[in-house]
């Protein structure tokens, strides 16, 4: 590697073999941590420098939109999903409305735009609870969901139960005039309600632990 000093190789080499393994790009503070620099300035003037020389390009109004365009893999395009509150994984836990839920957004999380296939509105919960540790969806994690008003059988659902005002995240299974809403964790009981009481609000997509957003 001609023209890039011992600490811009150290980061291009991180940022690669991070997007190789990820499919996406690592953020700042992360390439900071992992390459013991000083500072987050740090890290962007040796971004800019490697960005001047080839190796990598950027696109400043996307976070994390970093791309090898020398000696490794091109990045995956990500998109920023926003993070519009929290959801229980346990007990059902209260939320101003259900139509109040496409708010003002707390935070993003930025995901590969090849999960997404085009779907539009989607959005992001912080799971509070171990309710569905089975299906890997752990307390802390962030759920991804697409607007829905239906589900299938076995998927992984936001539900709005109407008479506690409260949403929770379980397995839906309509059983006649009843919904079975199943934990994935066998020391919890399903919660079974009327079918007229439960509102599907979205469909989970996709689950992330441990990331930075």
């Amino acid at each position: 590697m001609k023209d890039i000093s011992a600490r811009q190789k150290k980061i291009f080499e991180y940022i690669r073999d991070f997007i190789d393994e990820h499919d996406y790009p690592p953020s700042i503070r992360q390439i900071q941590d992992a390459c013991g620099v000083s500072s987050t300035s740090v890290v962007d003037y040796n971004l800019r420098a490697l960005e001047r020389l080839g190796y990598i390009r950027r696109d400043r109004e996307v976070s994390r939109a970093i791309e090898v365009t020398h000696g490794g893999t091109k990045r995956a395009r990500v998109v920023s999903v926003p993070i519009i509150g929290a959801i229980a994984a346990g007990q059902p836990i209260s939320v101003p409305a259900a139509d109040t839920w496409h708010s003002v957004a707390e935070d993003t999380i930025d995901v590969s735009a090849d999960l997404l296939r085009n779907r539009d509105e989607v959005f992001g919960l912080k799971v509070k609870g171990t309710s569905m540790i089975d299906a890997l969806v752990n307390d802390g994690d962030v759920v991804i969901l697409e607007p829905a008003t239906t589900a299938r059988d076995g998927e992984m659902v936001a539900a709005w139960i109407e008479d506690e005002q409260a949403t929770t995240l379980k397995k839906y299974y309509l059983e006649g005039d009843k919904v079975r809403l199943q934990p994935a964790n066998s020391t919890m009981d399903p919660i079974i309600k009327d079918a007229r009481n439960v509102q599907v609000q979205g469909k989970v997509i996709a689950a992330f632990r441990g990331i930075n957003t």
